[in-house]
């Protein structure tokens, strides 16, 4: 897998405040004052997506690791094998990209150590829309509904309201970005409460040099779902 690429841009909705990317390199873009969010519009592999659709949900990853970058596979395959995950090709992809991912947003965000979250929500997980108290996230759906978004307008919700593609990760700017340009783009989980949907989110967040506490991994002993995110 190669994230070495030329960027090129999606075309989208004039009305759509994130800026789409057909390149994982793309999701560099945050870094521009007007980008409020960019999401790298792919399309995961048939057979991998359907794996993912019809895999037992209990033996879904779930987790909340801080880590240097360099040990996010170690951590994905040891979250794997904690929760029961078949190992097969399809896993592999799926560490693969983790790490892939992990890469990029470190880059994007000049970050030795992340905090890296396997989310499996079943009901309404942060069904209003808001920002979060980071300074910028990347999520990625790979069950379910991707990530809903939208502008604020007149400080109500959003008129519109966009979604992320399934399989297609996200990068957001938080409260702690220290630019103001968008303050108004705003997120939350789609609601799937009483639908029997399970989604799988992969989150990562840059560490502060103030977390920053040696080359190790810092693996919780236990893993525990959490639908509160």
């Amino acid at each position: 897998m190669s994230y070495i690429t030329p960027v090129t841009f999606e075309p989208q909705s004039e009305d759509d405040p994130a800026t789409n990317v057909s390149r994982v390199n793309g999701l560099y873009a945050l870094r521009q004052s007007t980008v409020p969010a960019a999401i790298w519009k792919r399309s995961i592999p048939y057979s991998i997506q359907t794996w993912f659709d019809q895999i037992d949900s209990d033996t879904l990853p779930w987790a909340r690791v801080k880590l240097m970058t360099q040990d996010v596979a170690i951590v994905a395959r040891q979250a794997c094998d904690e929760a029961g995950l078949p190992d097969c090709s399809e896993r592999d992809w799926f560490v693969e990209d983790i790490t892939g991912l992990a890469e990029c947003f470190a880059g994007i965000m000049s970050a030795r150590r992340l905090q890296i979250r396997f989310d499996i929500i079943t009901g309404n997980a942060c069904k209003k829309f808001h920002t979060d108290v980071v300074k910028a996230r990347l999520i990625c759906t790979y069950r379910g509904p991707g990530t809903q978004y939208g502008m604020l307008t007149g400080g109500k919700e959003p008129d519109q309201i966009f979604d992320v593609p399934n399989g297609c990760p996200i990068v957001l700017r938080g409260m702690r970005w220290p630019a103001t340009d968008s303050e108004c783009f705003r997120h939350r989980s789609p609601p799937i409460k009483g639908l029997g949907i399970t989604r799988l989110n992969l989150v990562l967040d840059a560490l502060d040099h103030d977390d920053d506490q040696g080359d190790h991994v810092n693996i919780h002993p236990e893993w525990v779902r959490d639908e509160s995110f």
